[in-house]
């Protein structure tokens, strides 16, 4: 029974339920650039390299045999420059928004500190000095 108490301490911890917050929206954010890519940022790259889709590119190392049914076999580096537009598209916008947070933590540590208020024997002390002051 032990066990299970630990597990369920270990699951219900802070820094477990933000890290599986984190994959969820990371997932719904990675068919968001995945979209971007594919449907927004890609088209005008191929209208501008000639109506090159990037998807299709591929080097044919074994042209396929319909008659002896063997498949085609190639690589599709066309794929991977879309990963890696994908990638640089997510790696940018996390360091967007990294910063923006950067920048508000910058923000509130620069925010000078309201004075703490005098100690009973400093309110004391003061007295004592401007009773003083006025007797001169």
């Amino acid at each position: 029974m032990g066990f299970l108490k630990e597990f369920k301490e270990f699951a219900m911890r802070g820094s477990v339920v933000d890290l599986a917050v984190g994959v969820v929206i990371g997932a719904a954010f990675g068919k968001i650039v995945t979209s971007l890519v594919d449907d927004i940022i890609m088209p005008p790259i191929g209208y501008v390299t000639g109506g090159i889709d990037f998807s299709q590119l591929k080097y044919v190392l074994k042209a396929a045999d319909e008659a002896g049914g063997v498949a085609e076999v190639a690589i599709t580096y066309g794929n991977f420059i879309n990963v890696v537009i994908q990638f640089l598209i997510v790696s940018f916008c996390i360091f967007l928004v990294i910063k923006g947070i950067n920048s508000l933590k910058r923000k509130e540590e620069a925010a000078p500190a309201a004075p703490p208020a005098p100690s009973k024997e400093e309110v004391l002390l003061t007295e004592i000095r401007d009773a003083l002051r006025a007797k001169q």
